[in-house]
């Protein structure tokens, strides 16, 4: 079945109810390596739930939104890769909460036979208690076998763009052999992360770490080396994916600060691979 784009256009989901508590904290922040040192005083707030108020990782909202890219759409699933993420924040997430989201396709990009279909989903989350905007995701898609559906080919926004010269800042996280069996319990649970006859079908020499995962490392990593763990000082956060990372790979954060705004991109650098790029971070400006 063919995408079609009047039917994509008018995909949305309205007040989509959905309730999260501290153990979906805790193990979301354990699953992009925070609590890897137990007695570490700046991560051990973000894993548990002891002393003073449990702290939440910004990009804890990309496993908050139920079914981001809704079924039914008409595309080849096994051929769909995900290739940007963007987050904006308005307040930081609370350990707990009841919400309500509205999710709807934005746009969708013709890319012909051979170029595939970008199409570009957009998810807006408010608290259930009062009506208050909490964050907006937005996702863009590759769907590399759904090209030549008649739909425009027009551009997408242009990527930050990350400085040519030495970083200012870098920052090593380890990966563990088991982070993708971990992170998978966040929601997805595409067998590419966890099956190795599966991920052998798919190209890969085994399972593959999720990009939202290497997405959540970026994350820490700026939270640890910029934010000194201040989870609130981050408003945004957007990159591109660009290679998958292999669990037990170290993720390499490259960092350049200018006001409010830090570019990174990240590495494997036994692998000499960047994985994701054109990375932007926006703090809150005080």
């Amino acid at each position: 079945m063919a995408l079609n784009y009047e039917k994509l256009l008018a995909t949305r989901i309205l007040d989509l109810p959905h309730s999260y508590g501290d153990v979906e904290t805790m193990l979301y922040a354990l699953s992009v390596g925070m609590g890897g040192d137990p007695v570490d005083r700046g991560e051990l707030p973000f894993v548990y739930e002891g002393g003073t108020l449990l702290r939440t990782l910004p990009s804890f909202a990309t496993v908050l939104v139920p079914d981001m890219f809704p079924p039914g759409l008409g595309w080849d699933y096994g051929k769909v890769l995900h290739a940007e993420q963007r987050l904006q924040l308005f307040r930081p997430l609370p350990p707990a909460a009841d919400l309500l989201i509205n999710k709807r396709v934005v746009e969708a990009y013709d890319r012909g036979t051979t170029g595939g279909a970008l199409i570009m989903f957009e998810a807006e989350a408010r608290l259930a208690k009062d009506d208050t905007a909490l964050f907006t995701l937005g996702n863009t898609i590759m769907a590399r076998g759904d090209g030549g559906f008649g739909g425009p080919n027009g551009k997408v926004p242009p990527p930050h763009r990350v400085p040519r010269w030495e970083p200012d800042l870098s920052c090593d996280l380890p990966t563990r052999p088991d982070q993708a069996l971990l992170y998978r319990l966040n929601g997805d649970r595409n067998p590419l992360h966890a099956d190795p006859e599966q991920a052998v079908l798919a190209g890969f020499r085994r399972p593959i770490l999720h990009g939202l995962c290497t997405y959540g490392i970026a994350c820490h990593a700026i939270l640890k080396t910029i934010c000194d763990y201040d989870h609130t000082l981050i408003t945004g956060l957007d990159a591109r994916f660009s290679a998958p990372v292999e669990p037990g790979d170290t993720v390499t954060t490259d960092m350049w600060q200018d006001g409010n705004v830090v570019s990174f991109q990240c590495r494997v650098k036994d692998r000499d691979v960047t994985v994701l790029k054109n990375g932007k971070c926006t703090l809150k400006v005080s």
